[in-house]
């Protein structure tokens, strides 16, 4: 006769109670390895802030440090981006606009060099090298182009220019006046003279010495002629 021993109200209860206790402690030894993680974890600021940290684990101070450091970046791009637009339009309007002094530089020492009377006085064209303001650096096309931009009472623009040549046989100064009437869009030229000492003025362009359209102008009737 085999006797059956049960537990007794204690030990069963118990014995139920184990797997959820063990389920318990597991849980929490989870949790607390991760507030020990984040507790680790370097507190994120504007300045160490490398993007590594996801944006739900963070905390509110280190979400708003983030949100600095990227306003600040953004802030850089723009200012970034405006001064290189400045910088290209000072290069267009000072360098490579058709109006920028830099052009009408080019037109002018190119004319000088196809000008026979300015052959004659400074020399072979393919030697006639021109260059602006005098300076300590040796480099001519680092000299500035002396000139100056204005408009009269009329809205006429005036753009006045002066440049130095230098040739085989002479050197010289280069003078130029050109007007913008306004409401016109091109430059014209009031004069364009070479200065050499000991010689006569070249005059390449001069409006003055150049009847104006209408001036002077005359119709005869019956032999009669009338102004």
């Amino acid at each position: 006769m085999k006797l059956t021993i049960r537990p007794t109200g204690t030990a069963a209860a118990v014995a139920r109670l184990q797997p959820g206790l063990v389920r318990r402690t597991f849980a929490t030894q989870h949790g607390l390895g991760n507030n020990s993680a984040t507790s680790k974890r370097k507190s994120v600021t504007p300045f160490n802030d490398d993007g590594y940290v996801p944006w739900h684990e963070l905390s509110a101070s280190e979400k708003a440090s983030r949100a600095t450091q990227q306003t600040f970046n953004f802030g850089l791009v723009i200012v970034g981006l405006a001064l290189t637009g400045g910088v290209g339009y000072f290069l267009y309007q000072d360098v490579f606009s058709p109006d920028s002094k830099t052009a009408y530089f080019n037109r002018a020492v190119d004319r000088i060099k196809k000008d026979p009377e300015c052959i004659a006085l400074l020399g072979d064209s393919k030697k006639i090298t021109a260059h602006g303001e005098e300076t300590m650096n040796k480099w001519r096309r680092a000299r500035p182009i002396a000139s100056t931009l204005n408009t009269d009472a009329q809205g006429n623009q005036h753009l006045i220019m002066h440049f130095y040549v230098e040739g085989p046989l002479n050197n010289g100064v280069v003078n130029a006046h050109l007007t913008k009437p306004a409401g016109h869009h091109d430059f014209e030229y009031k004069y364009l003279c070479v200065n050499v000492r000991g010689h006569q003025r070249i005059y390449l362009e001069n409006a003055d010495a150049k009847p104006s359209s209408g001036e002077n102008k005359k119709y005869k009737l019956f032999g009669v002629s009338w102004n």
